[in-house]
């Protein structure tokens, strides 16, 4: 990811080994995740979490999205 590079509502991001979901808020160090999918050992309270921004990749962007 590139340095200065952030999420936007809507986005699709991978994080720890395994974990996808959707960016529902962005902050100015990290975003709130709606998790889709969890291939890990890990469980979750709830199924939203928060990632810096620095521990995510961008698998779809809102704008890939709308171009389709």
């Amino acid at each position: 990811m590139d340095i200065g590079y952030k999420a936007k509502i809507g986005d699709e991001i991978y994080f720890k080994f395994g974990i996808k979901g959707i960016v529902g808020k962005v902050y100015d160090n990290s975003v709130i995740v709606i998790i889709t999918e969890n291939n890990t050992h890990l469980t979750f309270e709830r199924n939203t979490t928060v990632v810096g921004h620095k521990n995510y990749k961008i698998l779809t962007s809102i704008k890939e999205k709308k171009q389709v």
